[in-house]
């Protein structure tokens, strides 16, 4: 089949290389048009964008996809269908019914749950202990249209949001293939979704970072992980802000006020929280340094336990 293929992040590449190696034809490739990315802030093109480069195949980066030349660019390439991954923008409604088979999307959550932009983050940040990929039809309602297949993942109380992402995006390949054909035999099965047992995943902020100590410990553990790699967990320390990229939940008690710290080193800073447990922090960052694990954080600062951290 002739396929047009919608993606911007990492998340979308594995379905994109997927796809062309596949016996089908990517015609064309939209993404998000470029940005600056980095520390250093460099506008560079998107990873879809950088793969479809090296495999020479046609892109248009539209500031608005409801420009007029947006849809006579789809039309003119006469794809059978529409394949989304992670695009970052609601497409259209007319626009969905350009491809003669309307448009799928490889969706990094198990349906109905987590509709939204960040689908893993949130979960992660839930703690869930199983999650998936989802693939679905399109519809002009968010993530709400009806369900293909599914995959499912196990998700470790120990892993970041990347990593769930990371393996999601490839445990999604086979199963957006394996539609494919369902839909180009006209075998495939569409199941509607429950929408009163849909959640909403919106898109992540900075403010969300900073740790509220009286929580409880696998509460603050879990928004660590799933937070990471952006936009971080992050706390205070007389005065200085402090990224906590990796924590760990220490089972034991302790009376202290939350966000005490309770016990150093050598190689983990041991905090106390609302209730249920403390945690403790093996990996940070502090302001305008490289990440550390606590065993050099503590080799340049003297912490000692009573010490205890803040918001700003």
């Amino acid at each position: 089949m002739r396929i047009v293929f919608f993606g911007t992040p990492e998340f979308a590449v594995p379905s994109l290389e997927g796809l062309i190696a596949s016996s089908h034809d990517v015609v064309g490739v939209v993404t998000q048009p470029d940005r600056p990315r980095g520390r250093g802030q460099r506008v560079t093109g998107s990873p879809v964008k950088m793969t479809a480069l090296t495999h020479n195949v046609p892109i248009i980066q539209p500031n608005r996809l409801r420009d007029p030349e947006v849809g006579h660019q789809l039309t003119t390439w006469a794809p059978d269908l529409g394949v989304v991954a992670a695009y970052g923008r609601l497409i259209p409604e007319d626009m969905l019914l350009i491809p003669r088979l309307g448009m799928i999307n490889v969706h990094a959550s198990l349906l109905p749950q987590y509709r939204g932009a960040a689908p893993v983050h949130r979960a992660v940040m839930d703690g869930v202990k199983e999650t998936g990929v989802t693939i679905m039809r399109m519809v002009p309602a968010l993530d709400a249209g009806a369900m293909l297949s599914t995959v499912t993942r196990r998700v470790d109380p120990d892993e970041t949001s990347d990593e769930v992402e990371r393996d999601l995006s490839t445990l999604g390949v086979p199963l957006l293939l394996s539609v494919i054909e369902q839909l180009a035999e006209g075998s495939a099965v569409e199941r509607p979704q429950d929408d009163r047992l849909s959640t909403y995943a919106p898109r992540l902020t900075k403010d969300e970072g900073l740790i509220d100590w009286t929580l409880p410990a696998a509460t603050i553990h879990n928004r660590v992980r799933g937070l990471y790699p952006w936009p971080h967990a992050y706390t205070y320390l007389n005065g200085a802000r402090l990224i906590v990229l990796k924590s760990q939940v220490d089972a034991e008690t302790s009376v202290e006020l939350p966000g005490t710290i309770v016990d150093v080193g050598p190689d983990r800073i041991v905090v106390s929280t609302g209730h249920d447990g403390r945690l403790a922090l093996v990996e940070l960052q502090p302001e305008g340094r490289r990440a550390m694990p606590v065993r050099d954080f503590l080799a340049g600062h003297s912490i000692q336990p009573g010490a205890r951290f803040t918001g700003p």
